[in-house]
């Protein structure tokens, strides 16, 4: 596929040119099964390691938490002070068998004992988290090329607790022991909800909280998937009687969610001034729109009506060449079109930043305060681009996550839809077209509400829409990674979106 071929890195886009199972072995139903925790090979019963402010762990080492519903899993965690000195953080690893998924925690600088809790993962597929922490909504932001960190005045820890965490297996500091890959997201959500119960269930404090599940770019495919297997999970654990997750909603940043609905809005993105003035010629204007109906014919032909793996991937390629290509050799920054590109696309990702924030996470004193695994420490990279061709070769990203957002509706799990209105890989418009075209209960009541501007601070932020539990929103002024471009008025979604205030 095209992907491979020109092997660029990208967070993620419907062309994203460059971008274990387990067994469930529960209880009779009503017994209440008795869990353990682990420190320093010695067990403990969990009734007497009751860590009810996680102040009962180590600096130095961790403390593994283990539950015989899950009999595969654990996760070991650590006090890891960093980032942010004016709240307690962790950092620690899900282990599967051989198989380990890195992640930092941190409590809310509002009130941890009573604010909700944030899951936050970003794309790809097959980048890091840490591009999330300290590039975008994390307590801090990277300093003097890589050397420190600085407080975040606008992270989302403000008013919420939240993880972030370096999934699939093979990304950032997560890594598997004898080479075992995860290809899917149906694969990668089972690890996810294991994860999830597993931490609410040790940590009692935070049992009940109401669950967000978020995620930018791919996470508009992961977070959906994520989202339906903890609820589906939820029957498994109530019939072990044990308390379900309280998944209250989902949150989905410039996301890649319906590849097909979405793919029109390349042309118009491009060629029209609904973003930014037409940034190519007329001439390359008119070959793309005389060739938007044969790419969209094939697409639905080959990869929407019936999975023909040659077909498919022949109809991207056509696709690709027509359509994408040409702003991949502007010179634009696809993630923000009002910028040009910032280095070399494949190094930078057109932000510098992000090699600052490897040059952070490769410092030796770094990945001892974290607690990073002998096996995966030395140079950090930010993104896994054989983990990525893993998952274009599987064809993960045209399965139809939309579906997925439907059945979480139906079921009162909320869905928040951003986008910064300055991207182009999962651009304003497309994800517009995708929200409207949703088939679900609510959709005669979600298209017809008209959009109607959102404000913080009596200013203008963006236009919005919701209806039923669904919110579109989108932020002006930012791009792909709109809490890194518009930090004010992220966090003033976020909290909106978390306290059940109208935007």
């Amino acid at each position: 596929m095209f992907f491979e071929a020109f092997k660029f890195v990208a967070l993620a886009g419907f062309f994203s040119v460059i971008a274990a199972s387990q067994s469930y072995l529960g209880t009779p139903s009503g017994t209440k099964p008795k869990l353990k925790s682990y420190t320093n090979n010695h067990s403990y019963d969990y009734s007497l390691f009751n860590p009810e402010d996680l102040s009962a762990l180590s600096e130095t080492s961790f403390t593994t938490l283990a539950h015989p519903f899950f009999p595969h899993y654990s996760v070991r965690v650590k006090k890891s002070p960093f980032c942010d000195e004016t709240v307690k953080s962790y950092t620690g690893y899900i282990d599967i068998e051989a198989r380990h998924l890195f992640f930092y925690f941190f409590e809310s600088r509002n009130d941890p004992d009573k604010d909700d809790v944030i899951f936050w993962t970003n794309g790809g597929p097959g980048c890091s988290s840490s591009l999330g922490l300290f590039m975008e909504l994390g307590p801090c932001r990277i300093i003097n090329n890589g050397t420190g960190t600085k407080f975040h005045p606008e992270s989302w820890n403000s008013n919420a607790n939240i993880f972030f965490i370096d999934q699939p297996i093979g990304v950032g500091f997560s890594y598997a022991e004898y080479g075992e890959t995860v290809s899917t997201t149906e694969e990668a959500a089972k690890d996810i909800a294991a994860f999830v119960s597993i931490f609410f269930e040790h940590f009692t404090k935070f049992k009940g909280r109401p669950l967000h599940m978020a995620g930018e770019s791919y996470g508009g495919r992961y977070i959906p998937l994520f989202a339906a297997e903890i609820y589906d999970q939820n029957a498994r654990l109530i019939e072990a009687g044990i308390e379900p997750i309280n998944l209250k909603s989902i949150m989905i940043g410039n996301g890649l969610t319906d590849f097909y609905t979405m793919a029109a809005s390349y042309f118009d993105s491009v060629c029209t001034s609904v973003i930014v003035p037409p940034i190519f010629d007329i001439s390359t204007c008119v070959r793309m729109k005389q060739a938007q109906p044969r790419c969209l014919e094939w697409l639905k032909e080959s990869c929407v009506d019936k999975l023909d793996s040659i077909g498919c991937s022949a109809a991207y390629g056509f696709c690709a060449n027509e359509i994408v290509l040409p702003i991949y050799f502007s010179g634009i920054n696809i993630y923000d079109m009002s910028k040009k590109c910032e280095g070399k696309i494949e190094e930078t990702m057109c932000y510098p930043v992000t090699q600052h924030v490897t040059t952070y996470l490769s410092l030796p004193e770094t990945q001892s305060k974290l607690g990073v695994d002998p096996i995966r420490q030395g140079n950090f990279n930010s993104c896994n681009n054989d983990l990525n061709i893993a998952f274009m070769n599987s064809m993960d990203e045209i399965h139809p996550t939309q579906h997925y957002v439907a059945a979480l509706l139906e079921r009162n799990v909320n869905v928040l839809v951003y986008v910064g209105s300055m991207d182009w890989v999962c651009n304003w418009m497309g994800n517009e077209a995708w929200t409207l075209a949703l088939e679900w209960s609510g959709k005669t009541a979600f298209g017809r509400q008209d959009l109607r501007e959102w404000s913080v601070e009596g200013k203008r932020a963006g236009v919005t829409r919701s209806a039923r539990g669904l919110t579109f929103a989108t932020i002006d002024g930012a791009g792909h990674m709109a809490p890194y471009d518009r930090p004010k008025e992220s966090l003033a979604l976020v909290n909106r979106w978390l306290n059940e205030t109208d935007l």
